[in-house]
């Protein structure tokens, strides 16, 4: 499936796809667990800040988020296209509903402290390192080869209504009580593993059995290093959202700066995700077709621009259309490199693959809240927003020039 067949009338969310029953349980598997995964960041965010009132503490619970990512890398990948993908999946989302019920509790019994909080952000992220590279690995078994790229993109919708809607649930359900959005997580989680547990793939893949070996584990990373492609757009990804992201921050800025409250800040969380929603939908009907990799370095830096909007700004309306801006222009690169990996990589390295690609998400996401909050702690929220939008459109300008495969690449196959 090309980006031309998106052109010649394919709806984003095409019957066809959904009527998959395999490809159903496991868009409800990865929407549950996105949900139950964006409310709790929200509700521990904002309880880790109301105890502390520390921007360091908020850019230490995106490090201890990434650690264990890092860490694990490698032998997730090599997991993942050893064994059963859905029995990986579902007892990473166990396990993230045993943390988020166990941290109910404590809650509930007033004894949770912010050391009991990165215990759990620690184990969180453990799972999670697991859960997204084998549950993307797994996707190509369920639909086959034909279909993928317009599962992607239908996808890629659930997942950013996921974003807009579990940021605003986690907000609304902090309001109501600091215990819930922690049960409702646990909740969520169970269904996730319920859903991946049903699901029925195409083939046994992964089948390969070979030893386990310093070239295989690494496989991977030199597949990566081949494909020049493939190795700039999501080192670009990578350095764009480590250096431009701000959404370690926001619990500070809705606090001390827009005083907009809890429901604020869930607002302004889910504002990247509604950006990215209309952007998907757009793509699915207005697809990229030719010039794909210019259009994504565009998108990049108006990425970077909009971040310096919402640094500046003190008005809530200007905020969430700023962060608006910063979901829509982010989810083309998304779009990009998520149907390059996905398309370009063998099944059978799929798992290792994707958890290098889920690395350097990582790193910019968590890794880049680190940045954020530590570069807040010395200069102040507004002056790291704005230093880090500037950096974002250096990182544009490197990478035209580092990688000029990337402006040569015209479709979304990478052909």
């Amino acid at each position: 499936m090309t980006s031309q067949d998106f052109a010649n009338g394919s709806d984003l969310l095409s019957p066809s796809v959904l009527q998959n029953r395999n490809y159903r349980h496991f868009l409800i598997s990865r929407t549950c667990s996105s949900l139950a995964f964006q409310s709790l960041t929200v509700a521990m965010g904002w309880m880790i800040y109301e105890i502390t009132g520390s921007a360091w503490m908020l850019g230490w619970v995106g490090f201890f988020q990434f650690l264990p990512m890092l860490i694990l890398t490698f032998v997730v990948g090599a997991m993942a296209d050893r064994y059963d993908r859905r029995r990986i999946g579902l007892i990473c989302q166990w396990v993230e509903a045993l943390t988020v019920l166990v941290l109910g509790v404590l809650v509930w019994k007033q004894s949770l402290t912010p050391q009991g909080i990165l215990v759990a952000v620690t184990i969180l992220g453990a799972a999670q390192a697991f859960e997204r590279p084998t549950m993307a690995s797994l996707l190509p078994g369920i639909v086959g080869p034909a279909m993928l790229q317009r599962a992607i993109a239908t996808s890629t919708s659930f997942m950013q209504t996921a974003l807009i809607v579990g940021p605003a649930l986690g907000g609304v359900l902090y309001g109501f009580g600091h215990i819930v959005p922690f049960f409702v997580s646990g909740l969520l989680f169970l269904a996730a593993g319920y859903s991946v547990g049903t699901i029925r793939i195409l083939s046994a893949a992964p089948t390969a059995r070979t030893p386990v070996t310093f070239e295989t584990i690494f496989a991977g990373v030199a597949f990566i290093r081949r494909t020049p492609a493939v190795l700039g757009m999501i080192s670009l990804d990578l350095f764009a959202v480590l250096l431009g992201g701000a959404t370690a921050l926001l619990p500070i800025y809705a606090s001390d700066i827009l005083e907009a409250g809890p429901f604020g800040l869930g607002l302004l969380r889910s504002a990247p995700a509604i950006g990215a929603l209309a952007m998907s939908i757009y793509l699915g009907r207005y697809p990229v077709v030719a010039g794909a990799g210019r259009k994504m370095f565009a998108a990049v830096a108006v990425f970077g621009l909009a971040t310096i909007v919402f640094a500046l700004s003190t008005q809530v309306w200007l905020s969430i259309l700023a962060l608006l801006v910063v979901g829509a222009s982010d989810n083309i690169s998304v779009v990009v490199r998520s149907s390059l990996v996905q398309l370009m990589t063998p099944d059978e390295m799929r798992g290792r693959v994707n958890a290098v690609n889920s690395l350097f998400i990582g790193t910019s996401n968590q890794l880049g809240e680190f940045e954020s909050g530590m570069m807040a702690g010395f200069l102040g929220p507004v002056t790291a927003c704005v230093i880090g939008g500037v950096g974002t459109l250096a990182v544009v300008a490197i990478w035209m020039s580092a990688f000029p495969v990337l402006r040569r690449i015209e479709r979304l196959d990478g052909k």
